[in-house]
């Protein structure tokens, strides 16, 4: 699916609040690293793919609370582009993720001043101004790959597929090698699934 003499498209399909995306997200970034590709974040919903769906009472109020936090990240992505929404969303995660911050507020806040971008984005959190374009984005990612599935969702050269699913950010060749892997089985026509028994919780450092 991809050549020596081609520069792949990555389009990583993330849900800010995500900590499966969260590594996956650094995991291409490390890709990019050493590799030639055309790495891009792209926005999906949690709450979009599981609101019609019968889940536990306890993932759905962590799902409905994690909506300011997508709405802003849908107004980043919809008025500043998606280099705006890679830039917001490492401060995003680097604070929700890796130090645990908890605090909406202070970490959308931070993490917009942080970008360069305008505060006043934070009002996106209460508002439903940006959920149509949010709508459109997950439906973009999620669309081509089911919706049994979550996220992260890669697309590369517009094959999309769910996953990898990573607890810890591989690094130089690993990463490289994993990234060559998922994209010859994604590049499959008739590959469909690949799983196990997940029994450890991302490590986001």
């Amino acid at each position: 699916m991809t050549s020596t003499d081609t520069t792949p498209t990555v389009d990583v399909y993330i849900d800010p609040t995500c900590p499966f995306a969260w590594v996956t997200s650094r995991w291409a970034l490390e890709v990019a690293e050493h590799r030639d590709v055309d790495l891009t974040f792209k926005l999906m919903s949690l709450y979009l793919l599981n609101k019609d769906k019968d889940i536990p009472a306890e993932y759905r109020q962590m799902i409905e609370d994690g909506r300011a936090q997508g709405r802003v990240a849908a107004a980043v992505q919809t008025d500043h582009g998606h280099d705006a929404l890679s830039a917001y969303y490492t401060a995003f995660g680097t604070r929700w993720h890796d130090q645990d911050v908890k605090d909406v507020d202070v970490v959308i806040r931070e993490s917009l001043a942080e970008a360069g971008l305008p505060a006043e984005l934070a009002e996106a959190a209460t508002s439903d101004a940006y959920d149509e374009a949010l709508a459109a984005s997950h439906h973009a990612g999620m669309d081509p790959v089911g919706q049994e599935v979550g996220t992260p969702t890669l697309h590369v050269d517009g094959v999309a597929f769910f996953g990898p699913v990573l607890t810890r950010v591989p690094r130089g060749e690993d990463a490289t090698q994993l990234f060559d892997a998922a994209v010859t089985m994604a590049g499959n026509p008739h590959f469909f699934e690949l799983k196990r028994s997940r029994d450890e919780h991302p490590v986001h450092s």
